[in-house]
């Protein structure tokens, strides 16, 4: 282990996640162990992974696929490990089946790419499809209104199998002022789900990060992304 990670700074900070984790869950009538908690890991470094995982943390989100071939090579735990950035359709080839969920599938092109991969390597790709709820024009996603349409689109690929909705709030000091995309996503969620379609469940909501986790639980998030609040502010 290297000297750079401070382990019980680390452990505390995930202790105080866990708690709050659990509070938020709690005051919305949810089980804790019904969240996952997703360490995000971009720009870190496999000795600070390893703590994390040694400390409870087992599923690891990477912005990009690069990050992941040269850390998943070399991390020497069984870690789960998430696509959480924009994915670019060039890079799904490096792409196997040690990926547990992709988070940002975004584009009808970036499906092909993935259910293509999937045919090569005899897997199915579990992905969230990202939805714009906020509608940045910064912001990554499909507008909540196209939906449904996308979802059609790529319900038949046989190689990616849709497992619910990710978004990304606003940044804001305050939360509460975000409380409306988390809330809207869960409704697209279970109005999605009533439609009953074919090979497209509802069962993951990604959404909140280390700013607004509490107030995303609270509207019914089944996985935070959580980095600066267990591995520090990054430099990019």
């Amino acid at each position: 282990m290297s000297n750079s990670v401070d382990v019980e700074k680390m452990r505390e900070s995930i202790l105080k996640i866990r708690k709050k984790i659990e509070a938020a869950a709690e005051k919305s009538g949810r089980n804790p162990d019904d969240i996952l908690l997703l360490g995000v890991t971009k720009t870190v470094d496999v000795d600070a992974m390893q703590a994390a995982f040694d400390l409870g943390i087992k599923d690891f989100g990477e912005n990009r696929v690069q990050e992941f071939v040269k850390k998943s090579d070399i991390i020497n735990r069984e870690c789960r490990w998430h696509i959480i950035g924009r994915l670019q359709t060039n890079k799904v080839k490096y792409l196997d089946n040690r990926i547990s969920l992709i988070h940002s599938l975004d584009r009808l092109k970036l499906a092909e790419a993935l259910d293509k991969r999937g045919k090569i390597i005899d897997y199915v790709f579990p992905v969230l499809v990202q939805v714009n709820v906020s509608g940045e024009s910064t912001k990554a996603g499909i507008e909540p209104e196209n939906l449904k349409n996308f979802l059609l689109q790529i319900s038949k690929m046989g190689n990616i199998k849709v497992k619910g909705l990710m978004t990304i709030a606003p940044y804001t000091e305050d939360s509460e002022a975000v409380r409306y995309v988390f809330r809207n996503l869960k409704q697209l969620a279970v109005d999605i789900d009533r439609e009953r379609l074919e090979n497209i469940s509802m069962e993951e909501l990604s959404m909140g990060m280390s700013g607004d986790y509490e107030t995303a639980i609270e509207e019914g998030s089944t996985i935070v992304r959580i980095g600066s609040a267990i591995f520090g502010e990054r430099i990019y």
